[in-house]
Protein backbone atom coordinates (compact mmCIF):
# COMPACT_ATOMS: atom_id res chain seq x y z
CA UNK A 1 0.00 0.00 0.00
CA UNK A 2 1.73 3.51 -0.73
CA UNK A 3 2.60 5.63 2.09
CA UNK A 4 0.74 8.58 0.70
CA UNK A 5 -2.25 7.13 1.73
CA UNK A 6 -1.73 6.04 5.14
CA UNK A 7 -0.27 9.92 5.35
CA UNK A 8 -3.72 10.94 4.41
CA UNK A 9 -5.01 8.92 7.13
CA UNK A 10 -3.09 9.89 10.11
CA UNK A 11 -5.33 12.99 11.37
CA UNK A 12 -7.95 10.46 11.61
CA UNK A 13 -5.91 8.64 14.03
CA UNK A 14 -5.88 11.58 16.92
CA UNK A 15 -8.11 9.39 19.21
CA UNK A 16 -5.87 6.60 19.03
CA UNK A 17 -2.27 8.59 18.82
CA UNK A 18 -1.04 11.74 20.27
CA UNK A 19 -3.01 15.10 20.90
CA UNK A 20 -1.69 17.78 22.01
CA UNK A 21 0.41 16.61 24.45
CA UNK A 22 -2.27 14.04 26.13
CA UNK A 23 0.13 11.48 26.89
CA UNK A 24 -0.97 8.56 26.45
CA UNK A 25 -3.72 9.22 24.40
CA UNK A 26 -7.59 8.79 25.49
CA UNK A 27 -7.88 5.01 23.91
CA UNK A 28 -4.92 3.84 25.80
CA UNK A 29 -5.92 5.61 29.16
CA UNK A 30 -9.26 3.90 28.97
CA UNK A 31 -8.25 0.43 28.44
CA UNK A 32 -5.51 0.60 30.63
CA UNK A 33 -7.41 1.85 34.00
CA UNK A 34 -10.36 -0.83 32.94
CA UNK A 35 -7.10 -4.18 33.01
CA UNK A 36 -5.17 -2.18 35.84
CA UNK A 37 -2.23 -1.48 33.29
CA UNK A 38 -0.35 1.35 33.10
CA UNK A 39 -1.10 3.65 30.43
CA UNK A 40 2.20 4.05 29.32
CA UNK A 41 2.69 0.28 29.40
CA UNK A 42 0.00 -0.44 26.85
CA UNK A 43 0.71 2.33 24.41
CA UNK A 44 4.74 0.83 24.29
CA UNK A 45 3.13 -2.11 23.19
CA UNK A 46 1.19 -0.90 20.96
CA UNK A 47 4.45 1.39 19.41
CA UNK A 48 6.33 -1.78 19.55
CA UNK A 49 3.76 -3.95 17.89
CA UNK A 50 2.03 -2.04 15.27
CA UNK A 51 4.14 1.52 15.41
CA UNK A 52 4.56 3.07 11.75
CA UNK A 53 6.02 6.54 10.88
CA UNK A 54 3.97 8.68 9.39
CA UNK A 55 4.72 12.54 9.17
CA UNK A 56 7.87 11.70 11.16
CA UNK A 57 6.50 10.27 13.97
CA UNK A 58 6.15 7.00 15.34
CA UNK A 59 2.53 6.08 16.01
CA UNK A 60 0.88 3.04 16.44
CA UNK A 61 -1.23 1.46 13.43
CA UNK A 62 -4.92 -0.05 13.94
CA UNK A 63 -5.07 -1.55 10.67
CA UNK A 64 -2.00 -3.30 10.69
CA UNK A 65 -1.66 -7.86 10.51
CA UNK A 66 1.40 -9.81 10.44
CA UNK A 67 1.09 -12.93 8.40
CA UNK A 68 3.71 -16.01 8.44
CA UNK A 69 6.55 -13.55 9.93
CA UNK A 70 5.85 -10.81 7.27
CA UNK A 71 4.17 -7.06 7.92
CA UNK A 72 1.22 -5.79 6.33
CA UNK A 73 -0.33 -1.92 7.22
CA UNK A 74 -3.51 -1.47 5.54
CA UNK A 75 -5.35 2.07 4.57
CA UNK A 76 -8.76 1.26 6.24
CA UNK A 77 -10.01 -1.34 8.78
CA UNK A 78 -11.76 -3.11 5.22
CA UNK A 79 -8.97 -3.06 3.54
CA UNK A 80 -7.00 -4.98 6.52
CA UNK A 81 -10.56 -7.32 7.07
CA UNK A 82 -10.17 -8.69 3.73
CA UNK A 83 -6.54 -9.19 4.15
CA UNK A 84 -6.90 -10.74 7.36
CA UNK A 85 -9.71 -13.24 6.09
CA UNK A 86 -7.71 -14.50 3.12
CA UNK A 87 -4.83 -14.72 5.61
CA UNK A 88 -6.61 -17.21 7.46
CA UNK A 89 -7.61 -18.96 4.98
CA UNK A 90 -3.97 -19.85 3.72
CA UNK A 91 -2.59 -20.31 6.99
CA UNK A 92 -2.75 -21.25 10.41
CA UNK A 93 -4.44 -18.74 12.91
CA UNK A 94 -1.19 -19.28 15.45
CA UNK A 95 0.69 -17.43 11.77
CA UNK A 96 -1.50 -14.75 11.68
CA UNK A 97 -1.25 -11.54 14.49
CA UNK A 98 -4.05 -8.51 14.04
CA UNK A 99 -4.60 -4.54 15.34
CA UNK A 100 -3.04 -2.27 17.29
CA UNK A 101 -1.07 -5.00 20.09
CA UNK A 102 -1.05 -7.36 17.25
CA UNK A 103 -3.14 -10.11 19.03
CA UNK A 104 -2.50 -13.73 17.42
CA UNK A 105 -5.72 -14.92 16.41
CA UNK A 106 -4.63 -18.51 16.99
CA UNK A 107 -4.02 -18.49 20.61
CA UNK A 108 -6.29 -15.62 21.52
CA UNK A 109 -9.01 -15.45 18.48
CA UNK A 110 -11.77 -16.77 21.37
CA UNK A 111 -11.80 -12.91 22.51
CA UNK A 112 -13.29 -12.10 19.20
CA UNK A 113 -16.70 -12.24 18.10
CA UNK A 114 -14.99 -12.82 14.73
CA UNK A 115 -11.39 -12.30 13.23
CA UNK A 116 -12.01 -8.88 11.85
CA UNK A 117 -13.40 -7.63 15.34
CA UNK A 118 -9.15 -7.98 16.43
CA UNK A 119 -9.25 -4.68 13.86
CA UNK A 120 -11.46 -2.57 15.52
CA UNK A 121 -8.89 -0.45 17.75
CA UNK A 122 -10.99 -0.33 21.27
CA UNK A 123 -11.44 -3.92 21.15
CA UNK A 124 -7.80 -4.96 20.22
CA UNK A 125 -6.73 -2.69 23.22
CA UNK A 126 -8.69 -3.67 25.48
CA UNK A 127 -7.60 -7.51 24.95
CA UNK A 128 -4.06 -6.34 24.76
CA UNK A 129 -4.50 -4.72 28.34
CA UNK A 130 -5.76 -8.04 29.49
CA UNK A 131 -3.25 -10.04 27.97
CA UNK A 132 -0.77 -7.76 29.44
CA UNK A 133 -2.52 -7.85 32.74
CA UNK A 134 -2.38 -12.09 32.84
CA UNK A 135 1.45 -11.69 32.26
CA UNK A 136 1.75 -9.37 35.04
CA UNK A 137 0.37 -11.27 37.36
CA UNK A 138 2.69 -14.42 36.91
CA UNK A 139 5.94 -12.02 36.80
CA UNK A 140 5.40 -8.43 38.85
CA UNK A 141 7.12 -6.67 36.39
CA UNK A 142 5.70 -5.22 33.23
CA UNK A 143 9.25 -5.45 31.31
CA UNK A 144 9.36 -9.54 31.76
CA UNK A 145 5.23 -8.84 30.75
CA UNK A 146 5.69 -7.40 28.03
CA UNK A 147 8.19 -9.72 27.02
CA UNK A 148 6.25 -12.85 27.96
CA UNK A 149 3.18 -10.93 25.82
CA UNK A 150 5.57 -11.47 22.72
CA UNK A 151 6.66 -14.30 23.58
CA UNK A 152 5.56 -16.81 26.50
CA UNK A 153 7.88 -19.69 26.09
CA UNK A 154 10.62 -16.66 26.81
CA UNK A 155 14.04 -16.88 25.11
CA UNK A 156 15.80 -14.87 22.57
CA UNK A 157 12.73 -13.46 21.22
CA UNK A 158 11.05 -12.15 24.29
CA UNK A 159 14.79 -10.85 25.29
CA UNK A 160 15.09 -8.77 22.15
CA UNK A 161 11.45 -7.90 22.52
CA UNK A 162 11.56 -6.49 26.19
CA UNK A 163 14.95 -4.71 25.17
CA UNK A 164 12.25 -2.76 22.29
CA UNK A 165 10.17 -2.25 24.90
CA UNK A 166 12.29 -0.62 27.53
CA UNK A 167 13.53 2.02 25.14
CA UNK A 168 10.03 2.65 24.15
CA UNK A 169 8.99 2.96 27.92
CA UNK A 170 12.05 5.20 28.35
CA UNK A 171 11.02 7.32 25.37
CA UNK A 172 7.96 7.81 26.24
CA UNK A 173 8.52 8.96 29.71
CA UNK A 174 10.60 11.07 28.27
CA UNK A 175 8.31 12.58 26.66
CA UNK A 176 5.67 13.10 29.54
CA UNK A 177 7.95 15.23 31.27
CA UNK A 178 6.48 18.48 31.95
CA UNK A 179 7.74 21.01 29.76
CA UNK A 180 8.75 18.30 27.27
CA UNK A 181 6.73 18.17 23.75
CA UNK A 182 6.07 14.65 22.81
Amino acid sequence: MATSRLIAIAPLLTVLAVRAGELPPPAYQLAAHDANVPPTVLFAIALQESGARLRGRLLPWPWTLNVAGSPYRFATRQTACHALLQALARYDAKRVDAGLGQINLGYHGQHFSSPCEALEPYRNLAVTAALLQEHYAITGDWVSAAGRYHRPAGGTLAARYRAGFSQQIERLQASFKPGTPP
